[in-house]
């Protein structure tokens, strides 16, 4: 973390002004949706160094590589994986389990979608798993907005059982030094019990209207799954690395390796294997592909980010915010882990719950001395985790993953409209968050 604040900015301007401007105007005009988030977030770290708020090498300083290696080397992993089909195999498979009952297949698709959204990212699984669910909703002649629903906080919750599930996660996970294992035994516990309360309540909000006919339900137990199957080869490999990876995930921190190395080191053997035998001009069109797949505008989104919660906290803003919370929290450490829970679940409903964390992290950090520590305060990043990764359900934009979905349901000709999602979801994530409060004073605080 940086220790130096800056004393003056271009223009004899008050550098703590000029940084939480240029914040908020970013967070502003991201919450607008009227531009490219990752444009925005690159412009306000360019501000911060040209207005003299951080030199080049503090901004660079600030930006957290291991979150940055770490999503790109699952992107690219997952890229690959892709291509062979495996994920709309195990959700066809899924549905035909149920013998296309409608309420089976949303409760099965729901958990693939949870299981997927641990072991890969939420964004991702959404992108595979929500064209399959229109698919399966159409042969149905079913309404898929309570399939999608479902999936949206399935993604949503299971991304919060790990450290790689959920972008809030992984940039937590590295800012305090929290592994695989930590997330595994300390929020994977919680997330079951919260998923299965939530099916239990789309149930009565759903479940009991969704009705198809017999010939309908023969239609979906007509698709053969295997056929989805591209590429027997590259599943095993994917299969094979995806195992190595995860295993490694689980033992990084005994071996002192980040899980950015792990990742990386994945996503290079991925790629090795996927093109071995080839042509050079055959490999090198192979990486373009893949490489074209990444997510780039999240990777340059999560670079600008942090160079700009970087020039804010320089100036010494986040410290004071710190300072107050304490304070309203009479310096009492079970009202401050509630205050961070509950806090950070709203916020996250109504804001991008990436930049919020991001704001949150540096703030947390500055409590650290107060409650005796760094290993004295991990219940509050347990607390910040679970309020970020669950608010992003109270509405439409509170995650990237809800946007995908209602994205897919907008092209296909199923709009789903903001206040409809809002009156469904925000009770369920309160409800959510009240679950998670109790399991963080029966675990960390009773």
């Amino acid at each position: 973390m940086p220790d130096v604040h800056v004393t003056h900015a271009m223009f004899g301007l008050d550098p703590t002004w000029v940084a939480v401007s240029i914040l908020l105007v970013v967070y502003g005009v991201i919450m607008a949706e009227k531009f490219n988030r990752a444009v925005l977030s690159l412009l306000g770290a360019g501000l911060m160094i040209l207005c003299g708020v951080l030199t080049q090498e503090q901004a660079v300083a600030g930006v957290d590589f291991n979150t940055i290696g770490l999503l790109t080397g699952m992107m690219v992993i997952v890229a690959i994986s892709q291509k062979t089909g495996m994920f709309q195999y195990v959700a066809i498979k899924a549905a035909k389990v149920v013998k296309g009952s409608p309420w089976g297949i949303l409760v099965m698709l729901s958990v693939v979608t949870a299981v997927f959204s641990a072991f890969l990212d939420n964004v991702t699984t959404v992108l595979l798993i929500a064209p399959v669910t229109l698919l399966i909703t159409d042969a149905l002649g079913v309404r898929p907005y309570p399939y999608l629903f479902a999936q949206i906080l399935a993604s949503n919750v299971g991304g919060t059982a790990t450290l790689i599930g959920d972008p809030p996660n992984i940039m937590i996970g590295s800012a305090a030094g929290l592994s695989f294992y930590d997330f595994l035994i300390n929020l994977a516990p919680i997330t079951p019990i919260i998923f299965a309360v939530m099916l239990g309540i789309i149930w009565f909000m759903f479940g009991r209207d969704l009705h198809a006919t017999e010939e309908n339900r023969a239609l979906v137990m007509k698709f053969d799954e295997k056929e989805a199957i591209k590429d027997v080869p590259l599943l095993k490999k994917s299969l094979s690395v995806l195992f190595l990876v995860i295993s490694g995930f689980t033992v990084a921190h005994s071996l002192h390796l980040e899980p950015a190395s792990i990742a990386m080191f994945g996503a290079a053997l991925l790629l090795l294997l996927q093109t071995f035998g080839q042509s050079l001009e055959e490999k090198d069109h192979a990486y373009e592909g893949i490489m074209a797949e990444v997510e780039w505008t999240t990777i340059f989104f999560f670079v600008g980010l942090f160079i700009i919660v970087t020039g804010v906290e320089h100036t010494g803003v986040i410290e004071m915010l710190a300072h107050k919370t304490l304070e309203l929290t009479g310096g009492d450490f079970n009202a401050t882990v509630a205050a961070i829970l509950w806090v950070s679940a709203i916020a996250s409903a109504m804001i991008d719950n990436i930049p919020f964390v991001a704001t949150m992290i540096p703030l947390i950090h500055n409590m650290a001395p107060t409650f005796g520590g760094a290993d004295a305060i991990v219940p509050l990043w347990w607390a910040l985790a679970l309020g970020a990764c669950l608010g992003g359900n109270g509405s439409l934009i509170g995650a990237s993953a809800n946007l995908i979905v209602a994205g897919f349901a907008q092209r296909a000709g199923h709009p789903i409209a903001f206040l409809v999602f809002l009156k469904h979801a925000f009770g369920l994530m309160l409800i959510s968050i009240v679950i998670s409060h109790i399991y963080l004073y029966l675990r960390y605080l009773s």
